[in-house]
């Protein structure tokens, strides 16, 4: 038997795109416009005047409820409780900050000493802003409600500390 040749070439079906652009369109314009755009959480700081002879510029802070953080260069910082030269500092790296401060803020709270746990943060000239952007975070997320900042008081010792280990 012979085939019957039609002769014409078979169209190709087209798909109409426009109306999945259009819908594409309708839920992205839906879905900006629906969102809540997270607005930026600053912190307020709020730092003494220079004047350190008045009395109301001075903090009286206990020794045995004060944690003193030194913030050093390569995400490393040198911690101690207490006052300056009387305990060794230690070092530590930012991530085993959050422990020392949980076990300094336990015994602080046992030692039967009124008052309330402070952290004394001392930004060195060897560290960054984003080293103290993530202490003072770390601060907040462990609730320590007590904290200071000191960058201009950093004593001789601590320096020379921090100089000998390589992290000033």
């Amino acid at each position: 038997m012979a085939e019957l040749n039609t002769g014409g070439k078979k169209a190709t079906p087209r798909i109409d795109m426009t109306p999945m652009v259009d819908l594409m369109f309708l839920l992205v314009t839906f879905f900006i416009l629906t969102t809540s755009i997270s607005t930026p959480q600053a912190m307020d700081i709020a730092k003494p005047d220079k004047e350190d002879n008045l009395p109301e510029n001075r903090l009286a802070l206990k020794a045995t409820k004060t944690m003193t953080v030194l913030l050093g260069k390569n995400d490393k910082v040198a911690w101690y409780m207490g006052e300056a030269g009387k305990s060794a500092p230690t070092i530590e790296s930012f991530s085993q900050i959050e422990n020392s401060i949980n076990e300094n803020r336990t015994k602080a709270n046992a030692s039967g000493v009124a008052g309330e746990f402070t952290v004394l943060v001392k930004p060195t000239s060897g560290s960054t802003f984003k080293n103290f952007v993530d202490m003072m975070d770390e601060l907040e997320i462990l609730k320590v409600k007590s904290r200071q900042i000191d960058d201009d008081n950093i004593l001789d010792n601590e320096k020379a500390f921090m100089k000998e280990r390589g992290i000033l």
